[in-house]
């Protein structure tokens, strides 16, 4: 004899949505645990590496890290892309991108200077870039996540030599400057004469958090599992 009473038809759809729905976001909080994971591997490896030859790698990437590199050529002078909306221990300010044209080559790469904090809401004052050939050196990695478009860029509307951006589309960076660019960006190793942070350990919400949250989902599916039997069984 069951222990159970009959349930309604909703009553059980119900259930196994609400079991599927939470069973669902535990998996999708533990595949993005897995993909901060392999993130923070990749820049791990790539700092401790050796440097790669840049004709290598540059148009055609490994997919599955970021190669350490170093480049030969000149800055672009009169070009000064802000990522605006940055933080860094508690400062909100901007991360600054710079044409970069290395030796011999026609695209130009887009080069991280860091991060600089705003000065009193404004956008902080840029000391001028190297002049002459000199070399660079850094991570070459996929440039942010573009996310929410919010209306774009507009860099073709902007005017001087600095010109605030929301994201990093590098085809829109490419159209304003009249060049193309390479597929990554190259975050610069850190230099304590430059007054420029770069602290390249990704900000975004840790895998641990993500495990959490995953125990929290499949948790409610435990329970939508245990309210449906207590409110179906049988009473003596």
């Amino acid at each position: 004899m069951t222990f159970l009473r009959r349930p309604t038809w909703f009553a059980v759809a119900l259930t196994i949505a609400g079991i599927l729905l939470f069973v669902r976001l535990g998996v999708w909080q533990l595949d993005r645990a897995s993909e901060k994971d392999e993130l923070l591997r990749r820049f791990a490896a790539g700092a401790a590496a050796g440097v790669e030859e840049f004709g290598m790698v540059a148009e055609a990437p490994p997919v599955d890290r970021y190669p350490r590199l170093d480049v030969r050529g000149s800055f672009i002078p009169g070009h000064y892309y802000l990522l605006d909306d940055q933080t860094h221990a508690g400062q909100v300010g901007v991360h600054v991108y710079v044409p970069f044209a290395p030796r011999g080559r026609d695209p130009y790469l887009l080069v991280d200077l860091g991060f600089l904090p705003k000065e009193r809401g404004a956008n902080p004052r840029l000391p001028p870039l190297p002049s002459g050939e000199t070399h660079v050196r850094g991570l070459y990695v996929p440039p942010p996540g573009i996310g929410i478009r919010m209306g774009g860029d507009s860099l073709p509307g902007q005017r001087g030599p600095e010109k605030t951006m929301i994201y990093v589309d590098l085809k829109e960076i490419g159209a304003d400057l009249g060049r193309s660019l390479y597929p990554r960006v190259l975050l610069l190793d850190a230099d304590p004469a430059s007054i420029y942070t770069r602290d390249w350990t990704p900000g975004f919400m840790p895998p641990a958090r993500h495990r959490a949250y995953a125990f929290q989902w499949f948790t409610f599916a435990l329970a939508a599992v245990v309210m449906f039997v207590l409110l179906h069984r049988k009473r003596r």
